[in-house]
């Protein structure tokens, strides 16, 4: 392997530019506060910070960085050899660069030792935070170009699948950063913080928990009912916090379906689909129950709520049911369906799953 095939030149030309980017900031931050901008001072200032970064980038682009992501170890493993040669590329790249301007009579460098020992903090922070940065873009940038490949190479149908996954996570997630749904839950968590730190604590962590998985999703074609289940009480813990005694709701699941495979998102929507339309506009509140059991060597995902009913089948195209639908169709075919009803002056939901395609 030569020079050629083993550096990423595109990579060095961005990673080049925007070092000079940056250090050209020095200059005009130095002259903010009260420095004196000279012609020497301007060329010291962009060009000591601009030498000690392209000493650090230029080696960084020779070490096969995909190569120590393809090793088959933990991810805290991987971090740690990332860390481990950042730390030898700043250390390297601080000898480097004072090594250059010792030998140039900069004014700041007057002895190599004491140079080096100077700088090497800061260079190392520098390291640490720019290439962690770097490795976190490059990681997501190579992810995303596999991804598109694999869409481009797989049959038709499993493009059909992801995408419908793609939009139902999508969906969902703008749903999450919906600028009132984030308010409301900023909201709570800042009443409760004085109030019940605790529960502040915990609606945080159900928060986090919830993007987490609508993030996910799409990754992954079904999910085990327990964990869709935790998604879907998460996602009613943080509405409570914010609807109060306006919604009440019961979960009702057997321990055994614990295991059983939905799609990710299935229930949840659901669920949504009756906070939303049902509870939260109605002032005086609604409730809501959900019940997981086993219906005819089928699994029914159901939820009922005091809601009037409405007609499943027109559903407008891209919302919620109707995106729902269609994956339950891609995945199970025929064998699986979803359906709404008006039963016992209650509305009710239910999705149905063969348990033999599990």
């Amino acid at each position: 392997m030569n020079l050629r095939t083993c550096c990423d030149w595109p990579a060095l030309g961005r990673t080049i530019l925007g070092i000079t980017l940056v250090s050209a900031c020095f200059p005009v931050i130095y002259f903010t506060y009260g420095g004196r901008l000279t012609f020497s001072t301007v060329i010291i200032e962009f060009f000591i910070p601009w030498t000690f970064g392209n000493c650090i980038a230029i080696p960084a682009n020779l070490i096969p960085w995909k190569w120590l992501e393809t090793r088959n170890v933990s991810a805290g493993a991987r971090w740690a050899m990332h860390i481990a040669a950042m730390l030898v590329l700043g250390v390297l790249g601080t000898a480097l660069g004072v090594t250059i301007f010792v030998l140039l009579r900069v004014p700041s460098f007057t002895s190599f030792g004491a140079s080096f020992l100077g700088c090497l903090p800061i260079v190392l922070v520098m390291t640490l935070l720019v290439g962690t940065a770097m490795i976190v873009y490059e990681t997501m940038r190579a992810r995303l170009q596999e991804t598109t490949l694999q869409l481009r190479t797989q049959e038709l149908e499993r493009e059909r699948i992801l995408k419908l996954a793609t939009e139902a996570r999508l969906s969902s997630l703008e749903s999450r950063l919906h600028p009132h749904f984030l308010f409301n839950t900023l909201n709570s968590i800042s009443s409760l913080i004085h109030e019940d730190p605790r529960r502040a604590e915990k609606l945080v962590e159900q928060m986090a928990a919830l993007l987490r998985f609508s993030l996910d999703s799409a990754r992954q074609g079904v999910v085990p009912l327990e964990r869709e289940l935790k998604i879907v009480n998460d996602y009613l813990e943080i509405e409570k916090a914010r609807l109060g005694d306006r919604l009440n709701y019961t979960v009702r699941c057997a321990a055994e379906l614990n295991g059983f495979e939905v799609p990710p998102l299935a229930l949840q929507t659901l669920v949504e689909n009756s906070i939303k339309h049902v509870v939260a506009p109605n002032r005086s509140g609604g409730w809501l129950e959900v019940a997981v059991e086993r219906f005819n060597g089928s699994v029914n995902l159901g939820v009922r709520d005091s809601g009037p009913g409405f007609d499943i089948h027109v559903s407008p195209a891209g919302h919620g049911l109707d995106n729902l639908r269609s994956r339950l169709a891609a995945i199970y075919g025929s064998a699986a369906s979803i359906d709404a009803a008006r039963e016992s002056g209650a509305s009710s939901v239910h999705v149905i799953i063969p348990v033999s395609t599990s």
